[in-house]
């Protein structure tokens, strides 16, 4: 094995990870080889910057010079590339742990010959890893935008509005419907601008602006704590570059911007 692979390895739910100028990096095969840690679980994940990298799991205690951190910590600490591949990881190893055995008639599972898929040579289920759809989108109307801070969120942080697509539904219907449901407004006009893996849980966000068509602000106490609008010029604590709910927000402010002159 390469002596400079990457290792993304995940004690209790958290990264190991090597703090680097106050920074936090993956650990490398050859720093691997002196942590004290039992692996009962390794996982391909490709090549970053033309290094194997692997995720991991084990049971054991991060050593000295070692930490383990919650990936969302990460976010904003490290490059976009590091904790997409943190998060890769956790979806996969978290996928492995949960299918152990078949979800139709119990039996333990396999791993798959060729594909990254789980089988059951009893009754020849292939469980693959899954992803669920979802939308973020950014509502627009004149020089403001409309964010709503989740009643979770510890801080007082502001984001574009998001959910997941319910069976038998199309994408475009996920985001009339969203809207609908978390903030009481339509929309019209939607336009995709991109998508982003997210692992909080297993997620493809599909993320769209769309234009105010009608209707007051209400929404439901217990999901989000408070919605308003916000001129492009006075944006509140929002998120950090790496989310794609930033770039919905810096692509209507570069807008504006540009056409105020």
């Amino acid at each position: 094995m390469e002596a400079d692979a990457l290792y993304f390895v995940w004690l209790g739910g958290r990264v190991l990870c090597v703090s680097e100028h106050g920074v936090p990096r993956p650990v490398t095969a050859d720093e691997f080889r002196w942590v004290d840690v039992e692996v009962t679980g390794k996982h391909y994940l490709g090549r970053w910057d033309q290094r194997a990298c692997y995720a991991l799991t084990g049971e054991g205690t991060a050593p000295e010079g070692f930490a383990t951190v919650d990936l969302r910590a990460l976010l904003g600490r490290v490059e976009p590339d590091f904790f997409y591949l943190a998060g890769r990881a956790k979806q996969i190893v978290e996928w492995h742990r949960d299918h152990r055995f078949c979800g139709r008639c119990g039996g333990a599972n396999d791993a798959h010959a060729t594909d990254r898929a789980m089988h059951c040579p009893n009754c020849g289920l292939t469980a693959y890893p899954r992803l669920s759809p979802s939308i973020i989108v950014l509502v627009r109307r004149g020089d403001e935008m409309l964010l709503a801070r989740n009643a979770a969120w510890p801080t007082r942080m502001f984001s574009t509005l998001a959910g997941f697509t319910e069976p038998g539904e199309s994408i475009e219907q996920t985001v009339h419907r969203e809207v609908a449901e978390e903030v009481g407004i339509a929309v019209d006009n939607l336009r995709y601008l991109g998508s982003q893996s997210w692992p909080f849980p297993n997620s493809l966000m599909l993320g769209f602006h769309a234009d105010y068509a009608g209707g007051e602000i209400e929404y439901q106490d217990g999901e989000i704590a408070e919605a308003r609008w916000f001129h492009y010029r006075e944006l509140p604590n929002v998120p950090n570059g790496t989310a794609i709910s930033r770039w919905l927000i810096d692509a209507f402010v570069n807008e504006r911007a540009a056409a105020q002159g």
